[in-house]
């Protein structure tokens, strides 16, 4: 059994929200190039530009990507054969976010209760969610979500007999309606099967992939490649503005479910998706 001090957690929670909220990672820069070279649309064009460079000054002068810095979202996997000494885990993730948002001067988005509205002050509480694994580490994945993508998302809890076309019009239908509310070109994170509850988090998790990283399944890889061609048809564009290029990628998780059940749901990200990754 490895024992590891929560003290660590609090360091790597702290990095990893001023890392993900300044710098983007290099396959989201790859598809930002790649837009600026294919977008048919000159107002388009000049929205990757503008991408481009918004990218390149937060890199350079250790500024946010956006005034809109995030809910707090952390994906970990903990390995069975670690001990956490040293304090409590909830309160140690916690305790790295509210010194990251604090010491990288990011914006505190979170109300304290959903009605009266009261802010936190420190961009706490984070949103969780552990998987025990084998092995003796923590893996720790996080993603700053804002508001205006999350807002677009969705759950339709579609039968069986809707098959694939169900999904496809289901998908399509969420990006169209969202408009140039998530600040396209987005990233569609879908989730398929399970339950009411898992199918929202497999959209959440599917967004964790590198952009256009296929689904391993070939079945499932050419799922996405027609949603992301029948997205891109609609036309919305960069920023809304028009073009060819409104989502940037489709990614597909799927798991087991009911046999009179075929729960779907789409979590959007904006262009700029953000995660920050550590391994302890």
């Amino acid at each position: 059994m490895r024992k590891v001090n929560v003290a660590l957690l609090v360091d790597a929670v702290a990095d990893m929200c001023v890392e993900a909220n300044y710098h983007l990672g290099s396959d989201v820069l790859e598809t930002f190039r790649h837009g600026l070279e294919e977008e048919v649309s000159t107002v388009g064009k000049e929205v990757f530009r503008q991408l481009l460079e918004n990218a390149y000054i937060a890199d350079e002068g250790e500024f946010p990507l956006c005034q809109d810095t995030g809910f707090a979202i952390l994906f970990v996997e903990l390995g069975q054969e670690v001990s956490l000494v040293g304090g409590d885990f909830k309160d140690a993730v916690n305790e790295g976010v509210r010194r990251g948002y604090s010491e990288g001067y990011l914006r505190k988005s979170i109300v304290r209760d959903p009605l009266r509205r009261n802010n936190t002050g420190d961009n706490t509480p984070a949103v969780i969610h552990i998987d025990i694994v084998p092995g003796d580490r923590i893996r720790l994945i996080l993603t700053p979500k804002g508001g205006g993508s999350e807002n677009m998302s969705a759950v339709r809890m579609l039968t069986p007999a809707d098959g694939r076309r169900g999904i496809v019009d289901f998908v399509v239908d969420t990006v169209s309606k969202a408009g140039s509310n998530p600040c396209p070109p987005v990233v569609v994170g879908v989730g398929v099967g399970g339950t009411f509850e898992k199918v929202a988090y497999l959209a959440k998790k599917a967004l964790l992939r590198p952009l256009r990283q296929p689904h391993p399944d070939p079945f499932y890889a050419a799922l996405e490649e027609e949603l992301l061609q029948e997205i891109n048809k609609t036309g919305i564009g960069p920023q809304g503005f028009g073009g060819s290029f409104t989502a940037l990628a489709v990614h597909v998780e799927v798991f087991p479910c009911h046999i009179a059940t075929m729960p779907a749901a789409v979590n959007l990200n904006c262009h700029s998706s953000r995660h920050a990754e550590r391994i302890i």
